[in-house]
């Protein structure tokens, strides 16, 4: 009898140790405020981030562009699923300033002006690896209208990109873009015919919620 209750209770010990785990891993979502593995970003609620301290916005063609040392976004999140996964979001505002340039021909009076055009953009976050962003779609093409300073006089160029690929991290709660390319759809030549986009955005912070905590990614 007491071989039979030793091995109940060592069957039902084993049934606890294989359940509590599966309760610790619990499904969470794509997103995250607080920490990995926080409280799920609720769909609706909004994302902002400025550029990252010491980082800057740049529209480069080899060494020579338009260097911009303010920029910020706000996104609004449409889906949050539960990992794995990708959060649809849809970029409202993008904006850039302080910005200045050394293209040949060019100067910084009046300073140029880069102003996003066609918002809001489509825009997704994933948690499969390296947490690549998505900015823009075939739906929702990128647009940027750019004004530069001549010996001329004002010059008006449009540039443009069907999507634009980015990477998330959770250290700094940061998205980062590199040499992502923009080509010129319209204007004269002073403007480069393409310009690489990098800048690197964080903390992105869920600033619908109380605090304003950081958003994660799982």
């Amino acid at each position: 009898m007491r071989r039979y209750l030793y091995l109940a209770i060592s069957f039902a010990t084993a049934l606890v140790l294989i359940i509590v785990p599966g309760v610790a891993q619990a499904a969470t979502n794509v997103l995250t405020t607080a920490s990995a593995g926080g409280p799920a970003v609720a769909a609706g609620d909004q994302l902002s981030a400025s550029l990252a301290s010491g980082s800057r916005a740049t529209f480069l063609n080899g060494s020579s562009g338009i260097t911009c040392t303010s920029s910020s976004f706000t996104a609004t999140v449409n889906s949050n699923p539960a990992a794995p996964g990708t959060a649809a979001e849809s970029l409202k505002t993008q904006s850039f300033s302080n910005c200045t340039t050394n293209i040949f021909g060019t100067n910084n009076n009046p300073p140029p002006t880069i102003t996003p055009a066609g918002l809001p953009y489509n825009a997704s976050a994933s948690d499969s690896s390296g947490f690549p962003v998505t900015l823009g779609s075939s739906s929702t093409p990128l647009s940027a209208n750019v004004t530069i300073s001549s010996i001329f006089g004002q010059v008006r160029c449009t540039y443009g990109a069907t999507q634009v690929r980015g990477s998330g991290s959770n250290t700094g709660n940061t998205i980062t873009f590199t040499n992502q390319t923009f080509n010129r759809t319209a204007g004269p030549n002073t403007c480069p015919a393409s310009t690489s986009f990098s800048a690197t955005y964080g903390p992105v912070r869920d600033t619908t919620q109380s605090g304003s905590p950081a958003v994660f990614v799982n």
